[in-house]
């Protein structure tokens, strides 16, 4: 690999990162609004982002093929519909302060992406990946027994974002492709749903200045960070990507913790150092592989 490429690759994921690190305290600020109106927004306001990049780029003649296949227009309608879910979720969450379970959701990520590797795509553990597993699952087993809840919203996001990969991964379309599709295929969902918000006269759009800048840049928030991750991961190992995605959820704990002030129960503090042991294995594992 060539050096100014890991270079400017390092760059574009480290900044995807960073954004989504600290994208929190943007979705705090709407936490007066309805999520699934600021989730349409995402949407409607991706779309001019996302098209203008492909435009730069050259690539809207990518587009016409892949809509003309049935079985890509289908995964990719697939795919709309879990970030949607999983962007709602996650707003949601952040409003309702509960952001120290999306942070959870973001550590559990990597190893249901394994997992689902292992179930979906025939692929094998190592016996680190098998233990750091292990560890996940027992830490989801003491909140839900100790806790005396099931953490639902950390497992719904790690679960929803690890399919989403998934499917995005068997899907022949480039990343800054397939993501304009996907906008494009929830589009006039986002789209009515704003327009029936507004006829019945609850859109919160033009309610107030502040609300009108908060939603339009619901899109860029949301289309910059997956662009730019999408061009840098295509230029680094796969070690320096899996190292550097544990950057978000620390930098959500660290927000929810210090920021937000949302309490850190006992049970939740054991549970983090459990998925935080799974995590060094899984890291020192993906190293041990990439060596």
């Amino acid at each position: 690999m060539k050096k100014d490429t890991a270079y400017y690759g390092f760059i574009f994921t480290f900044t995807a990162y960073f954004i989504w690190g600290l994208l929190p305290l943007f979705w705090k600020e709407t936490a007066h609004l309805d999520p699934v109106e600021v989730t349409a927004h995402r949407a409607i306001w991706s779309l001019p982002v996302a098209g203008l990049v492909l435009w730069a780029l050259g690539r809207t003649g990518d587009i016409a093929p892949t809509l003309k296949s049935p079985r890509k227009v289908g995964l990719l309608f697939s795919t709309s519909a879990l970030v949607s879910f999983n962007w709602g979720l996650f707003i949601w969450a952040i409003t309702v302060e509960r952001t120290l379970e999306t942070a959870l959701a973001y550590y559990i990520n990597p190893l249901i992406t394994v997992l689902l590797a292992f179930v979906f795509l025939g692929d094998r553990f190592n016996r680190l990946q098998l233990i750091a597993i292990a560890l996940a699952a027992t830490a989801v087993l003491m909140l839900t027994i100790v806790g005396g809840a099931f953490p639902w919203i950390s497992v719904s996001l790690a679960v929803t974002f690890g399919l989403y990969g998934l499917i995005r991964k068997t899907i022949d379309v480039g990343p800054s492709q397939g993501f304009l599709i996907e906008i494009l295929l929830i589009f006039p969902f986002a789209f009515g749903y704003l327009v029936w918000l507004e006829v019945q006269g609850t859109s919160e759009l033009f309610s107030s200045p502040t609300n009108f800048l908060l939603l339009v840049l619901a899109g860029p928030a949301t289309a910059i960070p997956l662009i730019l991750f999408a061009f840098g991961t295509k230029r680094l190992k796969l070690s320096s990507v899996g190292l550097m995605q544990f950057m978000v959820p620390t930098m959500i704990f660290l927000i929810s913790i210090f920021v937000f002030k949302e309490p850190l129960q006992t049970v939740q503090l054991f549970a983090f150092i459990i998925i935080w042991s799974a995590l060094a294995i899984y890291a020192y594992s993906i190293v041990k592989e990439e060596r």
